[in-house]
């Protein structure tokens, strides 16, 4: 049974459900941040104001801060996106 982790204060939690792994996190969350209609900033980011908030550490998995390399598993992850 697995657990939804806890979403982190002053962030913006989106759920990437994947259907086969994929090898690199930043492409698949930039599309997802496009499709969803909840946060109107996030929707529009560029691909360089994405790059920026890995840089800063600023988007985690589980409390981990994340890579825009990190490769992600087949299932359900969910991302965090601090000050948001």
């Amino acid at each position: 049974m697995s657990t939804v982790p806890e979403q982190p204060k002053n962030s913006f939690r989106i759920a990437l459900n994947l259907l086969k792994p994929e090898s690199r996190m930043d492409n698949v969350l930039l599309n997802a941040l496009r499709e969803q209609d909840e946060n109107p900033v996030l929707k529009n980011i560029s691909r360089a104001a994405l790059k920026t908030l890995f840089t800063d550490k600023r988007i985690e998995i589980k409390g981990q801060r994340a890579k825009s390399s990190s490769a992600l598993a087949k299932g359900t992850t969910y991302v965090d996106i601090l000050g948001y």
